[in-house]
């Protein structure tokens, strides 16, 4: 195989899995919530999305919960929380 095909073929591999990655990326925006969550003091909110309105609600609270918590003790203890408010979108 030529040089010009190897390079095509490596171009049209890479196109193809972005194209394939943007896909199931935004294919998962069917239920996007936002989740502010407090522990210790500390405040964080994230927008999170999921296949399910439960999947995007546990991503969104374990996000804004690693960012505000120390360790696994912490942040599990944070995740049980209740959020400080839950705001779905469109």
């Amino acid at each position: 195989m030529n040089k010009g095909k190897f390079i095509l073929m490596g171009v049209v591999a890479f196109f193809l899995f972005l194209g394939v990655t943007t896909y199931l990326m935004l294919g998962n925006r069917k239920n996007r919530v936002e989740v502010c969550m407090t522990y210790q003091g500390r405040n964080s909110c994230k927008v999170a999305s999921g296949e399910s309105k439960e999947a995007a609600l546990r991503t969104a609270t374990d996000t804004a919960c690693a960012l505000i918590a120390a360790g696994v003790t912490e942040t599990q203890q944070c995740t049980h929380g209740e959020p400080v408010s839950v705001r779905w979108l469109d």
